[in-house]
């Protein structure tokens, strides 16, 4: 069955002219607040008003004004009746607990860099990502930028050491995205939550039937 929902479609966005990207992008939310936005609208009102350069880290403010500013934007993995690409922020409302995202201090991150040789140090199945600054990702396309991220996702500890490097990591900007919260790089505790809300609806079909087995159930109690 196909979801439905009852919200309405933003129209086209109005020229946003504030200096920053992640200004832009909120107003345009709180402009919008119960309609419907799309990836393809987020882009336009993230462009640089003078010049009409799209931005290669819009997705990384969309984020911020989550993880930072404490917006609840919903998109598909909160809310099965959105598509994919589609966001919805139902208040303007921020949630109280948001703190400012805590970054490594520029001593701490060059020691990161040195150890890390200038390139992101993302492991998977014993491989290392390897990607510098300035190379053009063969996966994801676009230029490499190594962004420092959070050993310990910000959503689990806030409170990371800025002067520590070894609770920090460099990662190029398509592991950064696949990371998000999805685990501890210190502990390898997965935050299966997070996970479980990213997957399409089949694989969460999956998994509800093996909850359900598991606990012996037919149906949610």
């Amino acid at each position: 069955m196909t979801a439905t929902h009852s919200f309405p479609y933003c129209d086209s966005p109005k020229k946003y002219l504030d200096k920053s990207i992640i200004k832009r992008l909120e107003n345009f939310f709180l402009d919008n607040v119960g309609r419907i936005v799309t990836n393809a609208q987020l882009i336009e009102v993230a462009k640089d008003p003078i010049t009409g350069k799209e931005p290669e880290n819009w997705h990384q403010r969309l984020s911020e004004l989550r993880t930072n500013s404490g917006y609840t934007i919903l998109s598909k993995r909160d809310r099965a009746s959105l598509a994919v690409g589609e966001y919805l922020m139902l208040t303007p409302e921020k949630r109280s607990g948001a703190s400012g995202r805590v970054m490594p201090t520029p001593s701490a991150w060059n020691r990161v860099l040195t150890r890390a040789t200038n390139k992101c140090e993302w492991v998977e199945g014993g491989h290392v990502c390897g990607l510098s600054d300035g190379d053009i990702d063969p996966v994801g396309g676009g230029t490499v930028k190594l962004t420092a991220d959070h050993k310990t996702p910000h959503s689990v500890d806030p409170n990371s050491d800025p002067d520590n490097p070894d609770q920090w990591q460099a990662l190029c900007g398509r592991h950064q995205v696949m990371k998000k919260n999805y685990w501890d790089s210190n502990t390898g505790k997965l935050n299966v939550v997070a996970i479980m809300q990213a997957v399409p609806k089949k694989d969460k079909e999956l998994a509800l039937g093996f909850l359900l087995d598991y606990f012996d159930l037919k149906t949610i109690p």
